[in-house]
């Protein structure tokens, strides 16, 4: 496999071409970049098979190197120091990644799961941890007990709070339950049009099939969720607002 290793560092480049050597692989480094503007002109030039990626470079992020190269056909290995939010992406769209220093150990590991990865298979995992690093605003990302979920929160119905766990119902039946309170979730949502008619529940506005003046929230698939006299009025100047546009 030609590949390309992206790292600003030039120390943790030598290192890792010395432990390819060792692995003794059919790894072959056609080049070495210290940034994401030098890393774009020398894939579109030599079309690596395998990338081995910094996340932090010094004129960006190897998601900007993965944007303006997505039209090239190669596997990806990053390379990262212990950043939570890094390995927050990283994981989420379980993605294979190697921690500085790098292991010789995990790097054998990674190789071997990486030559029977389709590229189209590896560019999901990619979308999916793109996503958490951009935190999208049409996505929320859940750590759940054994996972990180993305979820989509134009398929989002509502979400029901009880004793510190949120549950999440989407439209597809799906739910997902996490281990934090509402209010950790409450600010982006709003920003998708999400409100909070009662101290346990957010609804997307845009499922609302209809409200009943006695306190009581139609979902259009027949859920109801109560409106607490406390917040009603807002809900109800919410409520009328997002169906005037």
């Amino acid at each position: 496999m030609k590949a390309l290793i992206i790292e600003d560092k030039a120390y943790i480049r030598k290192g890792l071409i010395n432990l390819l050597e060792t692995v003794e692989t059919d790894v072959e480094i056609i080049g070495e970049c210290p940034s994401v503007k030098e890393a774009v002109v020398v894939a579109n030039a030599c079309k690596p098979e395998l990338v081995f990626l910094d996340i932090n470079l010094t004129d960006g992020t190897g998601f900007d190197f993965l944007d303006q190269t997505d039209h090239l056909s190669f596997k990806t290995i990053f390379i990262t120091a212990y950043e939570e939010y890094a390995l927050k992406a990283l994981k989420a769209g379980a993605v294979d990644y190697l921690l500085k220093p790098v292991d010789f150990h995990e790097l054998q590991s990674a190789l071997k799961k990486i030559k029977i990865l389709p590229v189209s298979e590896q560019k999901k995992q990619l979308n999916t941890a793109k996503k958490v690093w951009y935190q999208d605003d049409a996505t929320l990302v859940l750590s759940l007990s054994d996972s990180f979920q993305v979820i989509n929160l134009t398929e989002l119905l509502y979400c029901e709070s009880d004793k510190g766990y949120t549950t999440f119902y989407l439209a597809d039946n799906k739910k997902y339950v996490a281990s934090k309170p509402l209010k950790e979730y409450e600010e982006k949502l709003e920003t998708a049009n999400f409100t909070r008619p009662h101290q346990s529940f957010m609804v997307n506005l845009k499922f609302i099939d209809k409200y009943d003046k006695s306190g009581t929230i139609y979902l259009k698939n027949g859920k109801k969720i109560p409106v607490s006299s406390r917040k009603k009025d807002a809900f109800i100047s919410t409520f009328l607002r997002f169906n005037s546009h």
